[in-house]
């Protein structure tokens, strides 16, 4: 605990140290640009937030890294990481009484309690749907249709967690079968999610050669047309329901993922669930609340999508 209180509390921050991260930061700017199914992300995300900060590259750029001083470091060090604005989070083998007595133990009490008041960013404004092409020399497209959702404190959340599921999580998802084993189109095809406090994001991705990349692309928007029109059956919303509620069993296995769930309870203001409590929350999701969902998300004509390779689709 001393160690990390140090790292936290009392970097050095020093120029050399600096200079060396900077490097790396450099580095792994360079690997995302050279890891196409990565950048295509990046290249969504700009095109969906234009210039809010969920559309700007969480490695930052080389122009703002490279301009990256130790004072701009201080500045934030000092606005940002004293008790108020920190979270500590802890499973496994833990002992309240114990955790809290070796934070004191680091000096927790004692930190300069800082400036608390929140950070501010604009409110999260979404581009009007779009197609993007961004062209660049490698043996095959990348694709990925996406769209704001809600956000995390949304009722439906776990509705549409369901629905992208079905729709493309896993080898029996709607878009594996169709696009990669009935028509071998893809290798990998999959959908994703992320929710923030302020609102959230969901999409598509396929990796796919550039000669079937304009069927690729079909193949997907037929499926979502299909979701936004009709919804899903009910045997694939029970189905949905059983995997989610596997998975949801399952990560609680990892202790890293029962520190992270611990953490997010406070991040975003909501009260602890049981294990049975959130399986409680799926069983009662109902084929309304996943025709909803279907209707006002899964459109094709609502994604803003963006590919990346040798030519547009």
């Amino acid at each position: 605990q001393d160690v990390i209180a140090d790292l936290v509390f009392r970097p050095l921050l020093g120029a050399e140290d600096l200079s060396v991260e900077r490097r790396m930061v450099l580095e792994e700017i360079s690997m995302v640009e050279d890891t196409p199914d990565d950048l295509v992300f990046e290249l969504h995300n700009e095109a969906l937030w234009g210039q809010h900060p969920y559309g700007y590259s969480i490695l930052g750029t080389r122009d703002t890294v490279s301009a990256l001083g130790v004072r701009e470091l201080r500045e934030l060090h000092e606005r940002a990481y004293h008790p108020p604005q920190l979270i500590v989070a802890a499973a496994g083998n833990v002992q309240h009484d114990r955790l809290l007595d070796a934070l004191e133990r680091t000096g927790w009490a004692a930190v300069d309690r800082g400036d608390a008041t929140p950070l501010s960013a604009p409110t999260p404004v979404a581009a009007a749907p779009d197609y993007r092409h961004v062209a660049k020399e490698a043996a095959q497209t990348h694709i990925v249709y996406g769209s704001p959702m809600m956000a995390h404190g949304h009722p439906l959340r776990y509705a549409a967690v369901l629905v992208s599921t079905v729709l493309g999580a896993g080898m029996s998802s709607r878009l594996f079968q169709r696009v990669r084993e009935e028509l071998g189109l893809a290798y990998s095809v999959y959908t994703f999610q992320s929710f923030h406090a302020d609102t959230g994001v969901h999409g598509v991705y396929v990796g796919t050669a550039p000669e079937t990349a304009a069927d690729a692309a079909a193949a997907i928007r037929e499926e979502l047309s299909r979701v936004a029109a009709d919804g899903l059956t009910p045997e694939e919303v029970e189905s949905g329901k059983s995997q989610l509620k596997g998975q949801s069993t399952l990560s609680l296995e990892s202790v890293s993922s029962r520190m992270y769930r611990a953490a997010g309870v406070d991040l975003y203001g909501e009260p602890y669930r049981t294990l049975d409590q959130l399986l409680a929350e799926i069983d009662a999701i109902t084929e309304e609340q996943v025709r909803t969902v279907c209707r006002d998300y899964f459109s094709p004509g609502a994604q803003t999508v963006v590919s990346l390779g040798p030519k547009a689709i």
